[in-house]
């Protein structure tokens, strides 16, 4: 694990606020549903790194 379990857990809990955010902007018109998944994507791999469940290069089954 990269980070402590308390950050850890803070990182989920605003995450989620994040994923909530994002997902009632594009119901409301202001992201389209391509942009929203990506800023999701994107966060939620940062997420997995912080908890060391993603390596930057290495493609998924590769050791």
């Amino acid at each position: 694990m990269r980070a402590s379990r308390e950050f850890i857990k803070e990182l989920e809990e605003l995450y989620q606020t994040y994923e909530q955010e994002v997902n009632q902007k594009m119901k409301n018109g202001f992201l389209e549903e391509k942009t929203a998944k990506t800023y999701l994507r994107h966060s939620g791999t940062f997420v997995k790194w912080c908890r060391n469940e993603f390596v930057p290069g290495i493609r998924k089954g590769a050791k």
